[in-house]
């Protein structure tokens, strides 16, 4: 096996944007401990948050794999734009991919469990159950997407489970791992990292609307047409900001809180572009740019919480 191709098909650009929800949320609940005066670390100083980021990047791994199998071996990715997909091009078997799919899954497991035992140890065993269940859910909907007969990608769903799990459950579910509790206003900025991947997953599937309508891929783009799924993506970016202005005028503290706004300057950028757009390949240099924004605004977000 070519582990060039296994390092291509994990698409590692896209790994800043599975971890910015685990960003946002560790910093958040990180400091509600030293708040409450917990003596704890610093937050890149914590086991918590590397055990989540680790867990969190096998997830988005396995998701890319699954991805790569499922619209290999349906014929999805023949004419597709972007980075070339393994599967389809020959560059991996389907057997090779399904191996690699188990072995990242059980890997990511591993570290689950560690990252659970970690924050929960055996004093709270419901906590523990309930967080070893929600990873079983990220497996099955990081496979689900494009594999199996129902695969909710092809059905239109791709852009909930997106918000779900990389916007809610990423954000509310890491700062629960620090609090051990919720506190509801965290699920603004949850939203607002939700609405961002969503952003993100909408770009990719405006770029690709024509091949995904050819090949029965009914995503949400393809159901609404290009001109309302234009006007979705820019309800998705400034839903964003607004949910992070929300949270910020809940809980101001100071100015510096509003740091975050150097982030939307390339968002709002991105939305003049995608307004423009009358060429769907030209949107693949777009998806970088959306996806680091965000990874930036979960990062200065944070950040800015200190002060």
């Amino acid at each position: 096996m070519d582990v060039k191709s296994f390092i291509k098909a994990a698409r590692l650009r896209t790994l800043p944007l599975s971890v910015s929800g685990i960003i946002v949320g560790s910093y958040l609940g990180n400091n509600n401990l030293l708040y409450e005066g917990s003596t704890g670390a610093t937050v890149w100083e914590t086991s918590i948050f590397w055990l989540a980021i680790l867990t969190t990047i096998g997830f988005q791994v396995l998701s890319n794999f699954a991805n790569d199998y499922g619209d290999g071996i349906k014929g999805s990715d023949k004419n597709r734009t972007g980075e070339a997909r393994m599967v389809s091009s020959g560059a991996i078997t389907p057997s090779q991919m399904k191996f690699a799919m188990v072995i990242t899954t059980i890997i990511t497991l591993i570290i689950a469990l560690l990252l659970i035992y970690v924050a929960f140890g055996s004093e709270n065993f419901g906590y523990s159950i309930l967080f070893f269940g929600l990873g079983i859910a990220s497996i099955a909907a990081a496979i689900k997407y494009t594999v199996g007969n129902s695969a909710y990608g092809y059905s239109g769903f791709g852009d909930i489970f997106v918000f779900l799990f990389f916007g809610l459950l990423s954000v509310v579910g890491s700062y629960f791992l620090y609090t051990k509790h919720i506190n509801i206003k965290i699920f603004l900025p949850a939203i607002s990292i939700g609405m961002l991947s969503t952003a993100v997953l909408n770009l990719n599937n405006l770029r690709d609307r024509e091949e995904d309508k050819k090949n029965n891929k009914n995503t949400l783009v393809v159901k609404l047409g290009n001109d309302k799924a234009k006007k979705y993506h820019y309800f998705l970016i400034l839903g964003a900001l607004v949910a992070a202005l929300i949270y910020i005028f809940l809980d101001f503290k100071s100015l510096y809180q509003l740091v975050f706004l150097v982030a939307f300057i390339p968002l709002i950028k991105n939305m003049k572009t995608v307004a423009q757009n009358k060429i769907p390949g030209e949107l693949d240099s777009e998806l970088k740019k959306v996806a680091l924004s965000t990874f930036l605004f979960a990062i200065l977000f944070g950040i800015s919480q200190i002060f």
